[in-house]
């Protein structure tokens, strides 16, 4: 069953908490090029790919189809997969 924007959106806040919540990853600019400049990490039967932010590119996190915009304290929904 696919998963709809709400979903989406509990799953990449519940990743980002993971990781020191949506300001440790806005916040914490990485070179584009780093290793460590992405992170991908697995809840139940997704993965969840998120991006740090760097001065020309905004920090996001991807799954399932829906790519949001990270910003402090809010996810900004930028794409959705096509709906049937």
């Amino acid at each position: 069953m696919p998963l709809n924007e709400t979903q989406a959106r509990a799953l990449a806040l519940e990743a980002l908490d993971q990781l020191g919540g949506p300001r440790t990853v806005y916040r914490s600019p990485r070179h584009p090029f780093s290793p460590a400049g992405t992170r991908t990490l697995r809840i139940g039967a997704y993965d969840i790919r998120i991006r740090y932010g760097e001065i020309s590119s905004p920090a996001v996190v991807e799954l399932a189809g829906y790519v949001f915009e990270i910003r402090d304290d809010d996810l900004i929904l930028l794409f959705a997969p096509p709906q049937p």
